[in-house]
């Protein structure tokens, strides 16, 4: 319990510090020179009322950031595919969410030390199981880590939500010149858990919708407590957050309101247990995460027999 009570002042108090000090500036300034979030293509459209986002392509159907899970995801019916990218020694966009490979493939060693020649040869399905280990079915059969130009060559039609993994803002620009050289500015939105690559990506690739990084959300969750939200700016479209923090759920009516009067989309993650995907459908936010896109989408009347 007190562990969950020092996690919970770790996430709120800088959120809480940066509103004092907006506190001491006028309120009125603030709120005359705010604006909700610019409106941007990928959630035009297509955007269903609940968005099934397929984590890692659904990592406990298929071996995770795989095109095998990918494929899978999409064949199900999912509406987006999230996956993580990091890049190789020689600079290639990779998707893969560990900075080593030991976790998920038969190889050892760090991703940004390995070229891609390296990085093909390994077993992306090595390891992946349902039962502990006890079998993997996935073993030997081909399934290597893709380059993120590979799934969007593969999967061209598919909403994406890439996180950049590290935290090098020149990532973010090299994803920025992929993703307009393969045309898929309306199809993908960028993450990522570092302020400094949203910031670089966002000067980059002005046109592509990107999520809030941790420092931006904390400040949007607080602003909402307070009643203060109207006084920000995202810069942002999507508010993406873990459901609850602890035994705390973040996700409640009043931030979803904050989020949609600023135009951003609450998108929760990630949520694998009925029960809790139950209560957040219930809620009415716009995307949940999940490694079983399968369940999910039965529990919304879109699942496949």
């Amino acid at each position: 319990m007190r562990d969950g009570r020092s996690r919970r002042k770790r996430f709120l108090l800088p959120a809480a510090l940066a509103l004092a000090a907006l506190a001491g500036v006028s309120l009125g300034a603030l709120l005359l020179d705010a604006r909700p979030a610019a409106d941007r293509a990928f959630f035009a459209g297509e955007a269903r009322a609940l968005e099934v986002i397929a984590h890692r392509g659904g990592a406990q159907l298929r071996p995770e950031n795989t095109l095998a899970a990918f494929e899978h995801a999409a064949a199900l019916g999912a509406d987006i595919l999230e996956m993580d990218a990091r890049a190789t020694a020689d600079g290639v966009l990779v998707v893969l969410h560990d900075a080593a490979v030991d976790r998920t493939t038969d190889g050892h060693g760090r991703v940004d030390a390995l070229t891609l020649a390296e990085l093909k040869k390994l077993d992306a399905g090595y390891r992946w199981s349902v039962d502990g280990g006890r079998s993997t079915p996935f073993r030997g059969k081909g399934v290597r880590v893709p380059t993120l130009a590979e799934v969007f060559a593969q999967l061209p039609g598919m909403r994406m939500v890439v996180e950049i993994k590290p935290a090098q803002p020149a990532l973010a620009e090299a994803a920025c010149e992929l993703i307009r050289r393969t045309r898929m500015t309306r199809r993908v939105l960028l993450a990522s858990m570092h302020e400094a690559v949203l910031a670089a990506f966002r000067r980059a690739c002005p046109e592509v919708a990107t999520s809030m990084g941790p420092g931006e959300a904390r400040l949007f969750y607080v602003a909402s407590l307070l009643r203060l939200s109207a006084a920000l700016s995202p810069a942002a479209q999507a508010l993406q957050i873990p459901y609850a923090f602890g035994e705390r759920v973040l996700a409640t009516a009043d931030l979803l309101a904050a989020a949609r009067a600023r135009n951003l989309k609450l998108q929760v993650w990630t949520l694998n247990d009925e029960a809790r995907m139950r209560e957040a459908l219930a809620l009415g936010v716009d995307g949940i995460m999940t490694d079983r896109p399968d369940l999910l989408l039965r529990l919304i009347g879109r699942g496949k027999s």
